[in-house]
This record gives structure tokens, C-alpha cells and sequence, in this order.
């Protein structure tokens, strides 16, 4: 018996053996099973089923987390700045005291944000992500002094200790790089994620000299050596100077490899230009502005506040390279596991963890961008239009100036001149 024929023949008893008594079925089914060598479990099966060619109601599992969890677990994450599900599974558990009085939440919502899944935090929130809009990047120029004093390191970083950094300046020039404006001088430490910015106008020698001994001052350990590219700010007899006589390892990457400076160039996106943009900052003002920032509510909410996750191993299996990383911790809390560290100022740190709140850190970092992005010089032009380079279609599109808030604006906002971003990288 063919299977249209089958198909046929149940389409024909089908609604006669819906409709028949207990004992009626029994003898349905044995003439059914008889005539299409079917057995009789699937028979009752497929005669129970939905009539043939009426639609199926489609299979849902029963959800289960509440709506308010997932509501709860959205302002956690609009507050953190978009953080990878696995970083906000880890950060939720140290937001939680502050987010129980702010968001209200009950013992079952708490409970629920707790042992959700990090895959399950991806599911629940894409539709929200897929809302933020995307970027793109910028600058720097080689210099040649000093270099064959200056060893090059190409290799991984495989270090033990805290103290081991990277550096690298970030221009805020807009579109043209005449004249003279800010740029975020930024420092990242490999062994314990900690980062420190500060804000510089110009790119003199010995003002890069003296914002890295304000940074080096700030720090919870001993700087003991930096990394940095190429570029004349870097490799100048101040720079090397101070790095003798304190003791501290320079070491720099090859020109154009941004991969020899890996660590800081993640760090230039994620602390500095999903922040500040692409705008052109140029004056004294604006400068103060952002070095404010810098040094207070932003180190504070991302050193203390923000796990991030280390790279540990990369497993290759034929032309894939699987990478493992650890578990998301803070900064902070790399720093109490690491040794060698400042316990004062470690435990002064602890202290003003326990007393911030993350959310009002948030909301001031948020304020703070707004009167910075203002302070943007938004007509300046450069001398010679003809020897300019064009801007990017980006730019042209949007207007003019940029900028990347810590809480990207949702698709069709009120300005169109500020973009939005991608999550926040790893």
C-alpha cells in the first residue's frame, strides 16, 4: 500500500473513529492495522493526533522566569553598559544589594536572577540588543628616536604579578588632526585587568611623562614596565628617562602590529572611544571635563564594579582555535588574589566598594558625558580643505561629530548625531 493511499485511507475513518464508542475503535483499529501493516500503538497515535493537513499548535516550553526578572535583569544591564551575558551573570550577584532597594525586587525575583544561565541571558535579551546600533575607529604615527634602546616584545604577555602594563594614546581630533587637542593617555595592566586614563591636551613629551606619573601614582601595585607602539610620545628621551631612574621595564611593539599591543587596543574600545566618540575635543575645558571623568566616578565604576574575563588558552582542532577563559572577575578582585600589591590602598578600595552604589555611578557617568559631548568643537575645520582627507561616509551621513555613550540610545532616538554600539567587549 502506497503512502498516499495510507494518507487517503486516514483521512477517510479518521473523523468515523473520533466519533466511535470504546468498543467501535477496538474494531477500527484492528481493520485499520490489518489493511496498512501499521502497529497499533502508532495507529492510536496518529489517529489521536490532529487531522491530516490541519496545522499543529506549536510546542513552547512554559517559561520560566517571571517578566519583572527579566526587566530587573535589563536595568542591571543598561546600568553596566551592555556587558557580555557572562560578565553580567558575574557582576549581578555584587549589584544585588544595591538593585534589591532600587528595583524593589521580591525573594523569588532574586532567586531567578541569580541562577539564570549566561546562554539563557543572551536569549532573554536579544531582542533588546539587536535595538543598539554599531561603529567604527582611528590614529597614530611612528617615531624613531631611541628605538634601538627600546627592546621590541612580540610574544604573549605571561606574567604573575601586577605591575606589567600596556599604554597607548587616544586622539579625540574629529576629522581632522591639525592643531592642537585631547587625547586619552590609557594604561591597562595584563595581570589584573586594572585600568587608569587620563586626559592630556596635546601630545608633548613631558606632558605624556607627567600623566603617566599621575597614573603610576593611582595605581594599587608598583609599576613595574610598560608596552607601548611606536609613536614619538612614547619613544623620547623624557619617557626613558623617567622609566631609568624609576626602575621601570620599557619595552614596544612592532610598527603597524596592533596585535603586539593587544590588551590596550581592547581597552581603547571598550573604556575610551565607546565613551567619547569620534568628536574633535580641542580646549582647555573639555580637557578638565574628561580628566574629571577619568579620575573619579569612571575608574571607580569599571575597576571595581565591571568583571572582565582573561584569556587562559587557545585550543586549536584543524583550522579552528577554540579560547578558553577564566571565570569574570573584577579588577579589584584580581588585585586582593594578586601579591605584591598595596594593602592600604587595597583595603581603602574594599571600603568604597562596599559604600557605592553602582547605579548612582551610572547615572553620573552618564551626566558627566553630557556635558562633555556639549563641549565638542563641532565646526572646526581643517586650514587647507584640499589637503584634509575626506571623511568617512559615517560622518558624512550623521553630520559631523560623533560620540559612544556607556548607555547606548535605542534605534530612531531623538539625536542622530550620537551613535550607539555593539556589547561591550570581553
Amino acid at each position: 500500500m502506497s503512502a498516499r493511499a495510507k494518507r487517503e485511507y486516514v483521512a477517510a475513518i479518521y473523523e468515523r473513529y473520533r466519533q466511535a464508542g470504546r468498543r467501535e475503535k477496538g474494531y477500527i483499529l484492528s481493520e485499520f492495522c490489518a489493511v496498512t501493516g501499521y502497529h497499533r500503538k502508532a495507529a492510536i497515535r496518529l489517529l489521536n493526533h490532529p487531522a491530516p493537513g490541519a496545522a499543529r499548535p506549536a510546542r513552547q516550553r512554559p517559561l520560566r522566569y517571571a517578566a519583572s526578572t527579566i526587566e530587573a535583569l535589563r536595568a542591571i544591564w543598561t546600568a553596566a553598559g551592555y556587558p557580555w551575558s557572562v560578565r553580567l551573570k558575574a557582576l549581578v550577584p555584587l549589584w544585588l544589594p544595591w538593585a534589591r532597594r532600587r528595583l524593589r525586587l521580591r525573594p523569588r525575583t532574586e532567586e531567578q536572577l541569580l541562577s539564570i544561565s549566561a546562554r539563557q541571558i543572551d536569549r532573554r535579551l536579544a531582542p533588546y540588543r539587536r535595538e543598539l546600533i554599531k561603529r567604527v575607529y582611528g590614529r597614530t604615527k611612528p617615531g624613531t628616536l631611541l628605538k634601538h634602546h627600546i627592546p621590541l616584545r612580540t610574544d604573549r604577555w605571561d606574567v604573575t604579578t601586577p605591575g606589567f602594563t600596556e599604554i597607548d594614546l587616544v586622539a579625540h581630533c574629529g576629522t581632522s588632526g591639525d592643531g592642537e587637542f585631547v587625547h586619552s593617555l590609557n594604561l591597562t595592566d595584563i595581570q589584573t585587568t586594572w585600568v587608569e586614563t587620563t586626559a592630556v591636551l596635546g601630545r608633548g613629551q613631558a606632558g605624556v611623562q607627567i600623566a603617566l606619573a599621575e597614573l603610576r601614582d593611582a595605581l594599587p601595585f608598583r609599576l613595574c614596565g610598560i608596552d607601548s607602539d611606536n609613536g614619538s610620545e612614547f619613544i623620547n628621551q623624557h619617557l626613558w628617562a623617567y622609566c631609568q631612574a624609576h626602575e621601570i621595564q620599557f619595552t614596544r611593539g612592532r610598527p603597524y602590529k596592533k596585535d603586539d599591543n593587544a590588551h590596550i587596543e581592547q581597552k581603547n574600545w571598550t573604556h575610551v572611544r565607546k565613551l567619547l566618540g569620534y568628536v574633535r575635543y580641542d580646549t582647555p575645558t573639555a580637557q578638565a571635563a574628561i580628566q574629571a571623568l577619568y579620575r573619579h566616578e569612571l575608574r571607580l565604576f569599571q575597576n571595581l564594579f565591571l568583571p572582565s574575563v582573561k584569556l587562559v588558552r587557545k585550543e586549536r582542532a584543524g583550522a579552528r582555535v577554540r579560547r578558553r577563559y577564566d571565570a569574570p572577575r573584577t579588577p579589584l578582585e584580581r588585585v586582593l588574589a594578586a601579591p605584591a600589591v598595596d594593602r592600604d590602598r587595597v583595603a581603602a578600595l574594599c571600603a568604597l566598594r562596599d559604600r557605592l552604589d553602582p547605579f548612582v555611578l551610572a547615572r553620573t557617568i552618564d551626566q558627566k558625558l553630557e556635558g562633555i559631548y556639549a563641549l565638542a568643537s563641532r565646526n572646526h575645520r581643517p586650514d587647507s580643505a584640499s589637503s584634509a582627507p575626506p571623511p568617512p561616509p559615517e560622518v558624512r551621513r550623521r553630520g559631523g561629530g560623533q560620540r559612544l555613550s556607556i548607555h547606548p540610545q535605542p534605534r530612531g532616538g531623538s539625536d542622530p548625531a550620537r551613535p550607539v554600539t555593539r556589547r561591550m567587549a570581553r
